[in-house]
């Protein structure tokens, strides 16, 4: 084949839409590494100590393309207070969710994240003055339903590690509100104020509790900053090479990763409500999104994560 025919299968839109989806399960794949990483790091560290290494690490590799980018790009940024909530948001939800995996079953922390959307539809209309059809209601509904199955409600199951997770998952939806309103604002800038808000969170708070690293643990809090940042751009990719209806609904493979990382690192067997209760949370976000999608005509994707 010579390089003319190369050229023209690589650019063709089938690649294009095939190496999308690669991207996108690529990315929640090394999200879930991250998050399984982060998981066994806490066990011995607290997680301001985790937040301040790993957004340091991350810092060192964005600084360059923030220097690019210019300090003008970050002056100039829109609405100020709406950055600043934003960054306070995203660092408070990071925080949550490393504190509730402390605790819970991967698997267990990240079903009640992945219902964000549904949080952020539930509180559309009385934050952003929207109005949702019936049809959403419903999907909305049918959502919390899934959340409170996941959380199997006893006296036992409804502690202090699982009101964080689900506290870090509205911290999460809230976030998601605010950022669409910042569209304009560009990647780099997003994502360096986002960690530098997680680093000075974790400046405050990293002396209690702290554990001198290893030098191993060390390497280990670097790898976890530099997986997340190699999780973004996979994410982010994705988006550019197709679009975001095709590729968003495979995000939900955070979920099915969990639970094999749970089980292989931690031994963690979910159960049988857990699991119908991610089905249910599934099934309704990527309805939410749909209809979503085809009422604006928009197609933007869901932020990762943590």
């Amino acid at each position: 084949m010579n390089s003319q025919a190369i050229h023209r299968t690589i650019s063709s839109p089938k690649s294009a839409l095939a190496a999308g989806i690669a991207l996108m399960l690529l990315g929640c794949f090394v999200f879930s590494l991250n998050d399984a990483l982060g998981k066994w790091l806490v066990a011995t560290y607290s997680v301001g100590e985790l937040l301040l290494i790993r957004s340091a690490a991350a810092l060192c590799v964005l600084a360059p393309l923030a220097y690019r980018e210019g300090f003008a790009a970050f002056a100039a940024m829109p609405r100020p207070r709406l950055q600043i909530l934003r960054v306070v948001l995203s660092s408070l939800e990071v925080g949550f969710f490393f504190w509730a995996v402390t605790y819970l079953p991967l698997a267990d922390v990240t079903t009640f994240y992945l219902a964000g959307p549904i949080f952020v539809t539930a509180l559309s209309p009385f934050l952003l003055g929207e109005t949702i059809g019936w049809k959403r209601c419903a999907a909305v509904i049918v959502g919390f339903i899934g959340v409170v199955i996941a959380m199997r409600p006893s006296s036992a199951s409804l502690g202090l590690p699982a009101l964080i997770a689900l506290g870090g998952s509205i911290l999460f939806a809230l976030q998601m509100m605010v950022t669409r309103s910042l569209r304009g604002t560009p990647d780099i800038v997003l994502v360096t104020t986002q960690i530098t808000s997680t680093f000075l969170l974790g400046v405050l708070t990293a002396p209690f509790g702290w554990v001198t690293p290893s030098a191993r643990d060390l390497a280990l809090f670097g790898l976890l900053g530099l997986v997340a940042l190699f999780g973004l751009f996979c994410v982010n990719r994705s988006l550019k090479l197709a679009p975001a209806s095709l590729v968003v609904p495979y995000q939900y493979s955070f979920i099915l990763w969990a639970m094999i990382l749970g089980y292989f690192v931690f031994g963690d067997v979910p159960g049988a409500l857990l699991i119908l209760g991610a089905v249910i949370i599934v099934v309704a976000g990527i309805f939410l999104f749909w209809r979503e999608n085809a009422a604006t005509g928009s197609d933007e994707a869901l932020p990762p994560v943590a």
